[in-house]
């Protein structure tokens, strides 16, 4: 799905990807009421649709070639739309060959292990598009916002506190070139929404009572660190969006443009990947030849000898 619009698929990058290299600054940089001219709601719906069709095939032949595999990393502030985005992106492809999953406060297990180790567990096989809705990235955001979390995770004495962030960055750098080495293709988008809009969508949830379930008391606490947890996104923007696995910072203040957006980016990295159904070879076409030519035999046999013909029953 290239975007149609005005406004291409093209220069959508252009603004989205954080550039390698380059420090940039999140709150002047990036705009998260941005809607590109030439996108309007109804046109964004209808490219949308068109895309999740046109996804599907990609997913279809991703899973028939089976030697890549696509890992989605959504991160975002509370509020952002990352449940809407997944279930208007995602809503075309087979869920057989997706697997989504939600990382909450690690469980006494997984706070025994390494902080990436159960991450490694729900990584998608060959074929497979896996979504993370949060990630390892709450390792250096929501643990940086409150390091007293760190002291749960029983870390040896010889590590670094004050370089432990960068540390993590490195790691992670090269967790992901490891997995695109080995066919696993990292897309990582924040879905970037405004302290009002979030404001906004809190309200809602509290008025609105088909959304109150949405609702949590530790949204409003969390809210309270707004400005730690920009800081702590702008430094890992900073240092992990690498050319190999590069951040996508998407607009999330207008619901349809961020899925337009998403869809977009998926639908064109699957495109590059150049993924087709598998050639079968000259010995499997005649073994399907022989089949097809028996199924045909078989429907234009006679009926057997102990076989009766089947009647038809009048009713009544």
């Amino acid at each position: 799905m290239v975007v149609t619009t005005a406004f291409g698929y093209r220069e959508l990058l252009e603004i989205a990807r954080v550039p390698t290299g380059k420090k940039i600054d999140l709150r002047k940089d990036f705009d998260p009421g941005f809607s590109p001219p030439g996108w309007d709601k109804e046109t964004a719906n209808q490219r949308l649709e068109e895309g999740v069709q046109a996804l599907a095939e990609w997913q279809d032949k991703l899973y028939a070639d089976d030697r890549y595999a696509v890992l989605i990393v959504l991160q975002a502030l509370d509020a952002a739309g990352k449940d809407g985005t997944i279930k208007h992106v995602m809503s075309g492809v087979n869920p057989q060959g997706v697997n989504v999953t939600s990382f909450k406060a690690p469980s006494s297990e997984e706070l025994s292990h390494d902080y990436l180790w159960r991450i490694i567990r729900a990584l998608p096989e060959r074929g497979h598009i896996g979504i993370f809705n949060r990630s390892y990235y709450e390792e250096v955001l929501v643990t940086r916002v409150h390091p007293e979390l760190l002291e749960k995770q029983n870390l040896p004495p010889n590590i670094d506190r004050a370089r432990i962030w960068k540390q993590r960055y490195e790691e992670i750098n090269n967790l992901e070139k490891y997995l695109v080495d080995n066919g696993i293709i990292v897309l990582k988008f924040f879905l970037n929404v405004s302290k009002e809009e979030q404001r906004k969508r809190f309200m809602e949830r509290l008025t609105l009572a088909e959304k109150n379930w949405k609702f949590s008391a530790a949204d409003i606490r969390e809210r309270g660190f707004w400005d730690q947890y920009i800081d702590a996104y702008e430094d890992l923007f900073n240092h992990t969006s690498t050319p190999w696995a590069p951040w996508y910072i998407i607009p999330a203040d207008v619901k349809w443009g961020t899925r337009l957006a998403v869809a977009a980016i998926i639908y064109n990295t699957l495109a590059d990947l150049g993924v087709d159904y598998p050639e079968v070879s000259e010995e499997a076409k005649r073994e399907l030849r022989l089949a097809r030519l028996e199924l045909e035999d078989e429907a234009d046999a006679p009926p057997q000898q102990n076989e009766k013909p089947k009647k038809n029953r009048k009713k009544g």
